[in-house]
């Protein structure tokens, strides 16, 4: 009779208990046996063979029991096995003891080489107590016991023998860069321009137009372009049809004052301020589909069409205005540039249009002592006549349709007040035209010195930018069936989104695409303060850049205190520690520890696997589906800023996935079965998780693509296994670095962060 080893040269290694309980046996019982490879079999396991008689055996109890049986230093021993290896087993699967084992070990109070059941209980118990590191206080009976029993020569030597033989290595397949994933989950890239499909969703995304003379900071990027983005796409990986537009707003006073500021012409300035800007959003990852600009024909001919249309249908109306005029630089103010107190909070920096603190719209007449913005100067009344829309008329059109939209929308609850607050003054005739050269001229006779108010004209500018992306533009901008508006922006910008623009439309008597959902946020202050650009204090666009950080690590801080509901506050301290503590200790560590141990393991080839291996599988599968619920409820309400905890709770699952499943040597070593289960689980919530941080970190959920070698994945409704055996990874690479903590005052230095922190 022959006990022999048969070698599977596939990527399964036996279990170590079984081939200890054969090998212990062995030496115990039949020390004479000889251990032989056979590499014919299927299984890489020892069995008990006898080539003569053809008498074989396979189940490890049963051979070390026929061990005992034959041998002349055999016991019989009359016993329940069954209840103790039911029990060890279930030690072993989570590699820690309870007080059920206590009564049934009890009896082994000495240790006994020839004792079939410490034979049988010893092998189980090996892998708990010699390659874990445990700490189970009240077992000391039962350690005294295992290492006595491990001290006998004889099981000593049929320890080495059975880890000799299993500790192998398991044979790992070549990585051939093959894929091998589901499909019918990737994302569908459009081609050529975007046009509105039947029978689908089709998502129109606006957000509010950077005015061009200036550098946007992190305030101005959070609260709109970037806002728009994550939501944008949340959609694109959903396969929503959807178009993002967006440009730089450029008539106006500002442009012109600063155009003889830095002596060049308005176009000139404008010019450089729009590249400006294309190019901090472009380091932003902001995916437009188009970023143009206002000053064009086709903004100057839809324009001047709404205008007409306006007056053909009697909502414009001519009146003489009175304007303060500076004396000084001998010019006709416009309404922001007159500065003064406010009349109805007393906030000394109001705006002639507007005041920032309570936000009531202004008229700069009522401000108390006014003065030029340019030049301080005291600006006196004069008379010009002026064309106004007429609100009033269009007022209970407007009001039946704010609370449709606002309602079916979901507007953002600041949206809501600051509409209803106007809403509740009764509207009134605004002026829509301006004593200026630089806009778009307004088409009247005995106008010709006049141009459109910026206001009026810069709404319908996410119009004509579209036209100028498509000539089927309006298919997106009057086709209101089939198409549903999202815009995002500053709560300063509300009332001419939520009342001027859509006045406009309905004083048309045109079918227009109108607002379904307005997303608007709070102000970013920054460390206790205000963005400065003139007393640089604050982090502009182009600032970001130059701290050499990721435009990941700034989106996703940007979007975590994303001011949806109050003022939130940027601070150089939490931007550092959300780094360090979210991104790399979480995100990071999840994706680099799986990673990491495919590619030293398994030569980065996914294992043909079986889930039933993995008894947590059901559970973690029902926690991510749950997540991936909540996470499209978040987006689909525009809640980015929930959006986001439930992706990093997401990968937070990851880990814990990875931590109760131990992923580990002895996993891999003494659990084969289950090894393969939990890195294939693994691997796919990774992809997961690449999908659900795509709208916030880009950049991040392709470098996640490539290190799994995977196309980039549809944002599901329900957790799959999209990745399949034999799929071959990427090598590891870190998403993340740490920020060291001494930049957080060197940065406050550089960028003013030296206020009062609140």
């Amino acid at each position: 009779m022959s006990l022999q080893l048969y070698a599977d040269r596939g990527s399964k290694l036996p279990s170590l208990v079984r081939n200890l309980k054969v090998a212990i046996g062995a030496s115990v019982f039949q020390p004479k046996l000889k251990l032989t490879a056979d590499t014919e079999k299927e299984e890489y396991q020892l069995v008990l063979i006898d080539k003569k008689s053809g008498f074989e055996l396979i189940e490890p109890n049963a051979i070390v029991k026929y061990l005992s049986a034959t041998s002349t230093n055999g016991t019989a021993e009359a016993f329940e096995v069954d209840p103790l290896e039911a029990t060890l087993n279930e030690i072993l699967r989570r590699r820690k003891f309870d007080d059920s084992i206590l009564p049934l070990v009890k009896p082994f109070s000495k240790a006994d080489s020839t004792s079939v059941i410490q034979i049988l209980a010893f092998a189980t118990l090996y892998p708990v107590l010699t390659k874990t590191a445990h700490k189970n206080e009240g077992f000391e009976g039962l350690k005294e016991w295992f290492e006595s029993f491990a001290s006998l020569p004889e099981i000593a030597n049929g320890v080495s023998a059975a880890t000799g033989l299993t500790n192998l290595d398991r044979p790992k397949e070549q990585n051939t860069g093959k894929v091998n994933v589901l499909s019918g989950h990737e994302v569908v890239k459009p081609e050529g321009k975007l046009a509105p499909k039947k029978g689908e969703p089709n998502i129109l995304i606006t957000s509010a137009l950077p005015y061009v003379n200036n550098v946007p900071h992190l305030g101005n990027i959070v609260g709109s372009v970037l806002s728009a983005d994550i939501f944008a796409r949340y959609c694109k990986r959903r396969n929503f049809n959807t178009l993002f537009v967006c440009g730089t707003d450029e008539y106006g006073t500002a442009t012109e004052t600063k155009a003889l500021e830095e002596h060049v012409t308005p176009r000139e300035l404008c010019t450089k301020y729009h590249k400006i800007h294309k190019d901090v959003y472009d380091w932003f990852d902001i995916g437009f589909d188009y970023f143009g600009r206002t000053t064009t024909e086709k903004q100057t001919d839809i324009a001047q069409h709404i205008f007409l249309e306006l007056k053909k249908n009697g909502y414009l109306e001519e009146q003489s205005m009175k304007q303060l005029y500076c004396p000084v630089h001998k010019g006709y103010l416009a309404d922001r540039y007159v500065e003064g107190e406010c009349p109805k909070c007393h906030y000394e920096d109001a705006r002639g249009d507007q005041c920032d603190k309570c936000g009531s719209l202004l008229d700069p007449f009522e401000l108390i002592n006014p003065r030029c913005k340019l030049d301080n100067a005291t600006p006196e009344p004069r008379h010009s006549n002026h064309i106004f829309i007429s609100l009033d008329k269009l007022e209970p059109e407007l009001r039946t349709w704010v609370e449709k939209s606002s309602t079916e929308g979901n507007w953002s609850k600041n949206a809501k007040t600051i509409t209803n607050a106007w809403l509740r003054e009764g509207l009134k005739p605004r002026c829509i035209t301006r004593d200026l050269v630089w806009g778009t001229p307004v088409p009247l006779k005995g106008f010709e010195s006049k141009v459109l108010y910026v206001w009026f004209d810069a709404t319908i500018g996410y119009v004509s930018i579209t036209a100028n992306y498509t000539d089927g533009w309006k298919a997106w901008w009057q086709n209101p069936e089939h198409v549903k508006l999202y815009q995002f922006m500053g709560k300063d910008n509300v009332p001419f989104h939520t009342v001027v623009f859509p006045a406009t439309e309905i004083g048309t008597r045109e079918t227009w695409t109108m607002l379904h959902h307005l997303n608007t946020t709070e102000y970013l202050q920054y460390e206790g303060g205000k963005f400065s650009k003139s007393r640089n204090i604050g982090v502009f666009g182009n600032n970001a850049k130059d701290t050499g950080i990721s435009p990941s690590v700034w989106r996703y801080y940007l979007a975590s205190v994303r001011p949806e509901s109050q003022d939130s506050q940027f601070s150089w301290a939490e931007f550092v520690t959300k780094n360090n503590s979210e991104l790399l200790a979480n995100l990071g560590n999840f994706v680099n520890r799986i990673v990491k141990y495919v590619n030293a393991k398994y030569n980065g080839v996914v294992p043909q696997y079986d889930v039933k291996n993995c008894e947590d599988f059901v559970q973690a599968s029902e926690d991510l589906n749950k997540l991936i619920e909540t996470y499209n409820e978040d987006l689909t309400g525009v809640h980015e800023r929930k959006g986001l905890e439930t992706t990093m709770l997401t990968s937070a699952r990851g880990n814990q996935f990875l931590q109760d499943n131990k992923l580990d040597n002895s996993l891999y070593n003494d659990h084969p079965d289950k090894a393969d289960a939990v890195i294939a689980i693994g691997l796919n919530i990774v992809y997961l998780v690449s999908a659900l941080v795509y709208p916030y970190m880009p950049e991040t959920s392709a470098a996640i693509e490539k290190i799994l070698n995977v196309p980039p994945l549809r944002i599901p409704d329900k957790f799959e296994l999209w990745i399949q055996g034999g799929h071959c990874i990427g090598k590891p690479q870190y998403l993340f670095s740490r920020i060291d903590e001494k930049k957080i005052d060197e940065w406050r230095a550089k960028y003013g962060g030296v206020q009062k922190q609140i």
